[in-house]
């Protein structure tokens, strides 16, 4: 009999604990707007130049994987990375994502993308223009604020001396 109710006093204790299990709120489509709201601001950031506003959408230990460099890693060291670019008196910048999602979990997203890039070419002098793609995985912050933990930067342009083998 003591062991009866034992089971039963389990059992009931189970179900207790099973139904007030909460799960946590599918807050995917206000992320997925932050994240591309993030973006838009991003653009406008690189618009005036500014090149700690450009590096602010990184995370403390976001990194950079830029075209034929090594990857760039720390809110300090793109800063560094992004000065000289965006000094040039030529540097313009747009992107735009053609995809994006969340995860369910809401702490991680990324968007895919292209991009358009002005700048100075450092052996003609001349403005040149650089078209590609990106991939960017964000993380939510503690303040509720996505930042760029990976960004990775792809240009469409040919590497000089790649071409076409004979």
């Amino acid at each position: 009999m003591k062991r009866n109710g034992l089971l039963l006093l389990c059992a009931a204790l189970a179900a207790l604990l099973t139904g007030c299990a909460t799960t946590a709120p599918d807050t995917r489509e206000a992320d997925l707007k932050a994240i591309k709201d993030t973006e838009t601001a991003w653009v406008a950031d690189a618009a005036t130049k500014d090149p700690a506003k450009f590096a602010a959408h990184y995370s403390d230990d976001g990194s950079v994987l830029l075209p034929n460099e090594p990857i760039v890693t720390g809110k300090d060291n793109i800063l560094a990375a992004v000065k000289p670019m965006m000094a040039d008196p030529n540097f313009a910048l747009q992107f735009q994502p053609t995809k994006a999602d969340v995860a369910k979990s809401g702490e991680l997203g990324y968007t895919q993308g292209t991009y358009t890039m002005t700048m100075t070419d450092p052996k003609t002098k001349q403005p040149m223009t650089d078209k590609g793609k990106y991939v960017t995985v964000y993380k939510k912050q503690a303040d509720a604020s996505w930042k760029a933990v990976s960004d990775i930067i792809n240009s469409d342009l040919p590497l000089p001396g790649s071409g076409p083998t004979r």
